[in-house]
């Protein structure tokens, strides 16, 4: 019996709507007119209507093949790459020989968008042969396209709507007419598959919703995001820059410096209540190390890898004895010759520390935590301001226990995890369950009781989540923290990964209560992740208003003239005597100017000196967050409001 497809199993059941625009089957979306496998159960298919989460990636990419389509169009030879949906949107890569895209190109393609949308084209999928596809390609001169069939594996399909075709995978909406509400946001350049070493393209960045609301509310958000740009406040607040010699490394200047030490003494005060121990670690393995964890193999293309002058001296030696017959030969010979790595993770180390001596059951659990720099080789394609970089280092800890301890190290994780958040401000967090990746180390026996931990743990919570199946580490299941901003973007931060694998590969032991010799577990955890990342999360969630107790600068001494230089210099030696971050902006420009500077500077407090304050020993304070003047304050009492604001809300009294 033929297959059926969505939109018939629907109809049987009646429930074909005008605003459905796909069908799922148990976590996997189809399209309409795609036909379902021959194993599919009628009765878990649901139809999925244009307004629910579901159906906006469907929307999106659909979005991004009539943008292409507008496109080729506009601008024949366009050659066209990738156009996925992705958070916020949707984009697609382009290889324009003619010029690059302006603002009123954009607006002409939206333009043009709108006469395919009205034309009302219906997708439709059809599956080819790999030749049958390549000799389309190919009349089509899509050179790109071409590439990545030979990449693809398994059923081939293409799309078309009215007379533009697509090698892709699906799902699609029914037809043009469902897409209703679109934007095209900007331009940007992009190498094919991340790859400097390959042809730039352009990138247009675009969004689309289910309708002209949601897209409205959505614009309105993208030019807050604007605002609050953690490239553009960091440059303003001059917290950290970059230099074309350091590629994707961030410089912290002395007020961002601040700011990044008070986030680690923070962690690092968690610590001390938590029971972890603080250790530095090398930078710099012998790749054996990395070899025995199996990140060499499943991270070769991000790791630094290094070499002594002895190392290089005899990589020259071999190529030169044996010239290599190709790039992919050389590259070998160069790897094998080049001993070191620098490390991207701390967990191989941690393993190696750990294995250095002997431990008893009663040692356990160990909690082991590094702040040490990590190096990974970022594509330039996707580095982007401090938020995805090449040098960072990581609120990283690693937790050895017993089997028996699994479950209580996890909960109790949780819950320092969502004290930290709120700590911060982020009240909107929700769990995501990472389940075993198809490229992974160690039996399905072993990934079962992993998984198995880490749901039973927040089951047992209460805590509700989500699964992501296959997105979980190579070595072992985790749980994913998202948090929702001032504005309501989601951010992955914080993880808690399971891993029964790596004390496995590095031998790692305990006495156990039976003098037996037993396998510890390991828990891999971070809480606020990359320290950069997580830096350029919060200036975007604050707009650059930091906290009190983490701002650079908590007050800034205005004078009304000169006059009062000399009591403002006073002011601020005894309260920084007192640990708090004062300055004193004495110099010449009005008044009105140096309030204007300080509230650009975004500094909590502004306290302006005049005959008045230095006779009565005071300041005239003004608070930024709440927003006023506070009028006249001694300096107790001025001492008194940083006092109680000069920790974390979980860390004060």
């Amino acid at each position: 019996m033929d297959a059926k497809t969505g939109r018939e199993l629907l109809e049987g059941r009646g429930e074909v709507e005008k605003n459905v625009v796909a069908v799922k089957v148990g976590e996997r979306l189809f399209d309409l007119h795609t036909p379902l496998p021959a194993d599919t159960d009628p009765e878990t298919l649901r139809p999925v209507r244009a307004h629910e989460e579901d159906a906006l990636a469907i929307i999106r990419h659909s979005t991004a093949h009539v943008m292409a389509d507008a496109v080729q169009r506009l601008f024949p030879g366009t050659k066209v790459a990738f156009g996925p949906a992705i958070d916020g949107g949707f984009y697609y890569d382009y290889d324009r020989p003619d010029g690059s895209f302006s603002e009123e190109d954009l607006r002409a393609i939206e333009e043009e968008m709108g006469k395919i949308v009205q034309a009302d084209s219906p997708f439709v999928r059809k599956v080819v042969s790999r030749d049958e596809a390549s000799e389309l390609l190919t009349q089509m001169g899509e050179t790109f396209k071409l590439e990545h069939l030979g990449r693809l594996q398994g059923e081939i399909s293409i799309y078309t709507h009215g007379d533009w075709v697509d090698l892709c995978e699906g799902p699609h909406v029914p037809s043009t007419r469902f897409l209703k509400a679109f934007k095209l946001t900007h331009v940007a350049g992009a190498y094919w598959r991340g790859d400097e070493r390959n042809p730039m393209l352009q990138r247009i960045y675009g969004t689309a919703f289910a309708n002209p609301k949601l897209l409205k509310r959505h614009l309105k958000q993208l030019e807050e995001a604007k605002k609050r740009d953690h490239r553009k406040l960091g440059k303003e607040l001059e917290l950290f820059a970059f230099h074309p010699l350091a590629p994707a490394s961030p410089f912290f200047t002395e007020r961002g410096a601040s700011v990044y030490n008070r986030l680690t003494d923070y962690v690092r005060e968690l610590y001390r209540r938590y029971g972890y121990q603080e250790v530095i670690t090398p930078q710099i393995f012998d790749k054996a190390l990395f070899e025995t964890s199996g990140h060499l193999p499943a991270y070769y293309e991000s790791m630094f890898l290094a070499g002594s002058k002895e190392n290089l001296e005899n990589a020259a030696e071999a190529l030169a004895k044996k010239p290599p017959e190709s790039a992919e030969e050389g590259e070998r010979v160069l790897q094998e010759h080049l001993r070191f790595g620098v490390k991207p993770m701390n967990c191989p180390g941690h393993c190696l520390f750990f294995g250095m001596k002997r431990h008893s059951y009663r040692e356990l659990p160990i909690r082991m935590a590094d702040f040490g720099r990590l190096h990974r080789y970022e594509r330039s394609g996707v580095v982007q301001g401090i938020t995805r970089v090449r040098t960072f280092a990581q609120d990283d800890g690693h937790i050895f226990c017993t089997p028996e301890q699994l479950k209580g190290e996890i909960q109790q994780f949780n819950e320092l995890v969502f004290q930290v958040y709120r700590d911060f401000g982020f009240e909107d967090a929700r769990i995501l369950i990472a389940t075993r990746p198809d490229k992974r180390i160690g039996a399905d026996e072993v990934w079962d009781r992993s998984e198995a931990a880490l749901i039973g743990a927040v089951e047992e919570q209460g805590i509700p989540f989500e699964t992501a199946d296959g997105e979980g580490a190579f070595y072992g299941p985790k749980i994913e923290f998202h948090l929702k901003d001032a504005i309501g973007r989601s951010w992955q931060l914080g993880t808690m990964q399971a891993d029964f694998n790596l004390p496995e590969r590095f031998d790692l032991t305990y006495v156990g209560a039976d003098n037996a010799v037993h396998r510890p577990v390991l828990l891999h955890r971070a809480i606020l992740g990359s320290l950069e990342r997580f830096f350029g999360v919060l200036v975007e969630h604050v707009g650059g208003n930091f906290p009190t107790w983490l701002a650079p600068e908590q007050l800034r001494l205005v004078t009304v003239s000169n006059d009062f230089d000399g009591y403002a210099h006073e002011v601020r030696g005894l309260l920084r005597e007192k640990g708090y971050r004062v300055e004193a902006d004495t110099s010449g420009e009005r008044l009105g100017a140096k309030i204007r500077q300080g509230r650009l500077m975004r500094v909590p407090y502004i306290g302006v000196i005049g005959e008045k304050e230095r006779e009565g020993r005071g300041l005239a304070l003004r608070s930024r967050d709440e927003n006023k003047d506070l009028g006249f304050l001694s300096l107790d009492d001025v001492e008194a409001r940083l006092a109680a604001e000069n920790a974390p809300p979980s860390l004060r009294g």
